[in-house]
């Protein structure tokens, strides 16, 4: 991402890291596109219109999780749990089981959201806030 953001990026490929801020930015828009489908598709519809929303903000959703994931260190494929944690309680819990995709939701929330990036290089590439500090 050579210190400057690139959303296409962002969005669409799950390589390489993604700063804090930008994946945040990312994440909340994306809830708010799919807060806005539901809230506004017409149920009569909602279920064939769901096949061409649903799939796009799901890869869209794994790609900005994938590269925060790479960002503090760890693999992209996490990113899955957090996605199906997500799918179980949306739009609210209802069974037991749901805590615990709760707790996975609480642990990417702070993990992600809160815990700053991996300073320097690692294995996914260089460090989105400052490649310069990144170099050998």
């Amino acid at each position: 991402m050579n210190g400057q953001t690139d959303w296409s990026e962002l969005f669409f490929s799950a390589n390489g890291r993604a700063a804090r801020m930008p994946s945040l930015i990312a994440a909340a828009t994306l809830l708010i596109v799919l807060v806005f489908y539901e809230n506004v598709s017409p149920s009569a519809v909602h279920w064939i219109t769901g096949w061409f929303v649903y799939p796009p903000l799901f890869y869209c959703g794994a790609c900005v999780l994938s590269k925060r994931l790479h960002d503090r260190g760890r693999s992209g494929w996490w990113a899955a749990l957090v996605l199906v944690s997500i799918l179980a309680v949306w739009p609210r819990p209802d069974s037991f089981f749901d805590f615990f995709f709760t707790l996975v939701l609480i642990w990417a929330g702070v993990d992600l959201g809160a815990m700053p990036g991996e300073a320097g290089t690692n294995r996914y590439g260089p460090n989105p806030l400052n490649p310069a500090l990144s170099l050998p």
